[in-house]
């Protein structure tokens, strides 16, 4: 134990393995297991230290007011519009969780309450879709934050349950039948058929409404590997089937009209196998479109036309390509294409001929921010519905008529706040001479000096950090902070080239770009470099993990939530085997050699002054097993000469992903009281 924190005492022992030709040492592997009884009594000390360190944060009682103010603001979904009925999410405030509503002829009414269904609070909407006519809607909710989806089929005049419920899902698209008889969705196979690997191993099925899910027709996935993730999409009569490997960047695609065979054997035929390159297919009146990277690494819209592919919409050279949706209304002039791309990570929505691809004008956004939930209707039409958000606006719901052209306000959150904080863009050079860019919030209407500040970034998976309502940013703003949003190599900012160059053997940039990041805000005036913490959770708590175990002199305090952390055992846990694909394979010599090179647990010296550092679990997550934290934490009270603290925030009956208001403002305020403890906050 180092200062004043006495460390409870972890089971270490001296295990060591030569893994291809490497001396790899794993002094903590008992505390992978979570039923061991020396793990449990480490964890409930743990719990015990925690407990008493967090009692003595002074700003943590006003953080967590203005938090959960920043929180309790309602929020409203992008509608799925069917005729008259809309079908959207609504939270009011003061509420925990979202329902799924439908509003109609100017009523809107509850169709699916979460909190109805399990008054304890552990579950939560994960996802839903009407039928064709509107007239019944498939519900899938998950408890305990484990993301294992039960699907429940709903009457939506009655609310009566007319199929379900369906277990062994995972969030699944489900593609309903034009008459909303029957439905594709995607099921993992019986637990008992793969023992060890439950969470893999589906399939895509139809089930026919108010039957046994036990008679569900296999439609496709049979004899393919078990990493396989499927999705299905279904407009008229024309089906889609995609399937990738774990997170792969590639997509296999398979298209079958329905006019020509069965539901139950619908005659799938391949589109696409074997390119490397994401699509997405967009069956829409009849034509197959496609969203793909194929030969464009920021995106471009296709049109399949039997064997042959043609492009509709061009790759815009600085402009990534997000979303696609078709206008074909009897009221318009022309077929319309509306256009979702983000340039430099702020989002834009143009307007294209539909036959010829041309652009023809854009669609008004409130500001500089991210258009998210593009949808508009099954049947032909001329409307739009959208998302707008940026860091201090809550998602509002915007509906644009191609007929006027016009944009206005469909939906706000009923509680949305004022706030005292500024928002910048800037770019900087990663250590390569790369440009990346990075939002800093910072406070209004005060000096700009040195501040306390906090650097975030993600850097995986392609995935987009992106202008988005951020309450824990706006309450440190608000609070005399910094708080700044990296957009690192390896998430998907400026394409899949800029994914590439941040996964596998590239992983180095992700974490030199979120270095550079630091850098930048010390040499801008923003950071006092005294006074400098990252955070990060999931691929993002690797990625804070890497930065200050290769660079401990840099950070006063750090945040590490739901961390992927020993890079050598990621494979054997969670849904670790399907990242294969991003971080590489430790079973290969070249990839445990990239994997050690960076892995935050194997990167801990005796001796050294590692900052403070908070790791957060939650027991329901069932992407990244705890044990990555429980190690990581243990290894770090063990060797670092830092005054600490390193401390394990443990909680339970969520996961890691959607959770209520509640848990998330309590996630927030520990997270921000603990770092203004250890930078000195004041205002």
């Amino acid at each position: 134990m180092t200062g004043p924190y006495e460390y409870p005492p972890a089971p270490r022992t001296e295990l060591t393995e030569r893994l291809h030709g490497h001396l790899v040492a794993d002094p903590y592997r008992t505390l992978e297991d979570p039923q061991d009884p020396r793990t449990a009594a480490w964890s409930a000390a743990q719990a015990e230290l925690y407990r008493r360190a967090r009692s003595g944060w002074p700003m943590r009682a006003a953080l967590g007011r203005r938090v959960r103010d920043l929180l309790d603001t309602g929020a409203v979904s992008v509608p799925q519009v069917h005729g008259a009925r809309h079908f959207h999410t609504r939270r009011l405030p003061g509420e925990d969780r979202p329902s799924l509503v439908v509003t109609e002829d100017g009523t809107t009414r509850t169709l699916f309450d979460p909190a109805a269904l399990d008054p304890a609070g552990g579950t939560v909407l994960d996802e839903w879709s009407a039928a064709p006519d509107g007239s019944r809607v498939a519900v899938q909710s998950s408890t305990g934050g484990t993301e294992d989806s039960v699907l429940r089929v709903l009457d939506t005049a009655t609310g009566e349950l007319l199929s379900g419920p369906i277990d062994r899902l995972r969030r699944s698209t489900v593609a309903w039948l034009p008459d909303g008889s029957a439905f594709y969705y995607v099921r993992r196979l019986p637990p008992g058929l793969h023992p060890g690997e439950e969470r893999y191993h589906r399939r895509v099925w139809l089930h026919r409404v108010g039957t046994d899910p036990a008679e569900d027709v296999l439609v496709f996935g049979d004899g393919r590997a078990a990493d396989q993730y499927y999705a299905v999409d279904l407009d008229g009569p024309l089906l889609t089937v995609t399937a990738t490997a774990g997170a792969s960047p590639r997509t296999d695609v398979w298209l079958a009209d329905l006019t020509a065979g069965s539901p139950e054997r619908p005659g799938l035929r391949p589109v696409q196998e074997g390119v490397d390159a994401r699509t997405t297919p967009c069956p829409r009146g009849g034509v197959l479109y496609l969203r793909t990277h194929r030969s464009a690494p920021r995106g471009r819209v296709e049109v399949a036309e039997g064997e042959l592919r043609r492009v509709l919409v061009a790759q815009d050279p600085e402009a990534v390509l997000e979303d696609f949706a078709v206008l074909d209304g009897p009221g318009l002039e022309r077929p319309l294409a509306l256009v979702v791309r983000t340039r430099h990570a702020i989002g834009e929505i143009a307007v294209h001929d539909l036959a010829t691809g041309e652009r023809v004008g854009e669609v008004a956004l409130p500001g500089s921010g991210t258009v998210t939930g593009l949808r508009v209707r099954r049947e032909p039409g001329h409307e739009a519905w959208f998302g707008y958000t940026d860091h201090v606006t809550p998602t509002q719901v915007l509906r644009h008529d191609a007929r006027t052209g016009r944009t206005t306000l469909w939906a706000a959150p009923a509680g949305a706040p004022d706030t005292a904080v500024r928002t910048s863009r800037i770019v900087y050079r990663s250590h390569d001479g790369t440009p990346v860019r990075m939002f800093v919030i910072s406070p209004a209407g005060r000096p700009d000096r040195p501040r306390p500040t906090l650097l975030s970034g993600y850097g995986g998976f392609g995935a987009s950090v992106l202008p988005g309502y951020a309450a824990q940013a706006v309450a440190w703003a608000e609070a005399g902070g910094v708080y700044a949003f990296a957009c690192l190599r390896g998430g998907g900012e400026e394409g899949e080239e800029w994914h590439r160059a941040g996964r596998r053997e590239r992983k180095q940039n992700t974490f030199d770009d979120l270095d550079a990041a630091a850098d930048a805000l010390v040499a801008g005036g923003w950071a006092d470099p005294g006074r400098l913490g990252l955070v990060g959770s999931s691929n993002g708590g690797l990625t804070v993990a890497a930065a200050f175990t290769q660079h401990p002199e840099k950070y006063a305090a750090v945040v590490c939530a739901a961390p992927l952390l020993d890079m050598v055992r990621y494979e054997r846990s969670g849904m670790g085997r399907s990242w294969r694909d991003e971080y590489g394979s430790a079973e290969d010599p070249v990839g445990l050699a990239t994997l050690l090179g960076y892995s935050p647990y194997h990167r801990v010296r005796p001796g050294v002054r590692y900052p403070a550092v908070l790791f957060g679990v939650a027991d329901g997550d069932t992407r990244v097993d705890p044990l990555h934290a429980r190690k990581m934490c243990a290894v770090l009270q063990h060797d670092s000469a830092g005054a600490g603290p390193v401390l394990l925030r443990q909680e339970s009956g969520v996961g890691h992903g959607v959770r209520g208001t509640a848990s998330t403002a309590g996630l927030f305020t520990d997270v921000l009281a603990f770092l203004a403890d250890r930078l000195d906050l004041d205002g």
